[in-house]
């Protein structure tokens, strides 16, 4: 990498990409161009300019993409009612795809050939990082740091940073032992005390949530409103999707909702203990089902059900911007244009109880649902005819003699 004059690197202001913006000018004497991204992370980011001013660096971008985040990546994987192995609602891994996105187009606009990240080796986000820049730009060139350099501590990195000059906070009061990441959609917590699985975490480890049993006493009713699968408005309230968001987490952080504590397959080959906090996502997830319960046909339905953990798995692994994923979201969202109408969702002591939901293009029929006089609307003795057709490879078998033991 030589020919390298250029790098845009993806800069929090923190202490490793603070030096690898140094060790990247070393190693290579290339110009270093640095985008920080505001994703609802919940800390200013502006500081960032002046760090990177400090550190020689003259093309600095800061960009505000909550807007984009939510309406562009949350809102579309959560039409999928998408999880991943069953519990995670892929809080981080959301959000690398659109941090590839600009991290290439900044290249392109800057004339930039490379791109950087401070991903480590053992962690899912150099693969997402790389494979969304590999796939919107195929000539592109990435550095990766932390598979490079030999500063493999903490401690090598402080020692660093003072041979270099390069300033480093120290924060008054006790420094939070754990890998956090945080966006619009959740923070995570790993490393520290949480790489023993059978250790429980500690309460002021939460950020955004209250313990569920030191929640209010009196639970909190929300009423949300659904336009093709996204919701629109909060107690009808008209909301962007990035407040509809906010919305939520404090809301549900204030119940103690959107806890999670989960031992998680990496992509790398490895397994990870982490604990995540999604309050709003908590509150969404089953709100979008209970909506679609009344607007999708029963087969549509499952056969979103049965397409989601494959879904989740590409968003999981790195795979938004793959022809396999954009594949299956034309079909969600082609299942979403009945999905709208009104959920009402109770918050109480950490749980979400969906207690509502109505739409002009429900498909629930209570004349026919009805346990009380039909008035014909169904002929209950139809059954008897589905039913033995479809007994009928069954007893074809049990005459057979294909018993089952």
């Amino acid at each position: 990498m030589s020919d390298i004059n250029k790098v845009v690197l993806a800069y929090s202001g923190g202490l490793d990409t603070s030096i690898i913006v140094k060790w990247l000018q070393e190693t290579y004497q290339c110009e270093v161009v640095t985008f920080t991204a505001d994703i609802g992370q919940g800390e200013e980011v502006e500081p960032a300019r002046a760090k990177a001013e400090a550190m020689g660096v003259k093309e600095i971008y800061i960009e505000d993409l909550r807007e984009e985040f939510v309406r562009d990546y949350v809102f579309p994987m959560f039409r999928a009612n998408t999880i991943y192995e069953g519990e995670y609602l892929l809080g981080t891994s959301i959000a690398r795809p659109l941090i590839a996105k600009r991290l290439v187009e900044i290249a392109e606009e800057t004339g930039a050939c490379a791109i950087s990240h401070g991903a480590t080796g053992k962690g899912n986000d150099q693969v997402r990082f790389e494979l969304g820049a590999y796939a919107l730009t195929p000539g592109i060139q990435v550095i990766a740091p932390w598979r490079d350099w030999d500063l493999s501590s903490r401690e090598s990195l402080l020692e660093y940073a003072e041979q270099h000059g390069i300033p480093v906070e120290m924060k008054r009061g006790k420094k939070s032992p754990y890998s956090m990441d945080a966006n619009l959609l959740h923070i995570s917590y790993e490393g520290g005390p949480l790489e023993d699985p059978w250790f429980e975490a500690e309460e002021d480890m939460w950020r955004w949530s209250v313990a569920p049993e030191n929640a209010p006493d009196e639970p909190t009713y929300l009423e949300l409103t659904y336009e093709k699968g996204d919701i629109v408005a909060i107690d009808g309230k008209s909301m962007s999707p990035a407040e509809v968001l906010a919305y939520l987490n404090k809301v549900g952080g204030e119940h103690g909702v959107g806890r999670l504590d989960i031992v998680e397959n990496r992509y790398v080959g490895m397994k990870s203990r982490g604990c995540y906090e999604t309050p709003g996502g908590t509150i969404m997830l089953p709100a979008h089902r209970a909506i679609e319960s009344l607007t999708l046909d029963r087969e549509t339905a499952h056969l979103k059900d049965s397409i989601m953990p494959k879904y989740a798995e590409l968003i999981y692994n790195g795979y938004w911007w793959s022809p396999e994923r954009e594949a299956l979201q034309k079909l969600i969202d082609e299942t979403q244009i009945y999905v709208s109408g009104e959920v009402r969702v109770k918050l109480y002591k950490g749980h979400v109880s969906v207690v509502g939901r109505r739409s002009d293009l429900s498909l629930f029929d209570e004349s026919i649902a009805t346990f009380e006089d039909d008035a014909g609307a169904y002929n209950q003795k139809d059954a008897e005819g589905f039913i033995k057709l479809n007994a009928l490879r069954l007893r074809i078998a049990a005459n057979k003699g294909r018993k089952l033991k």
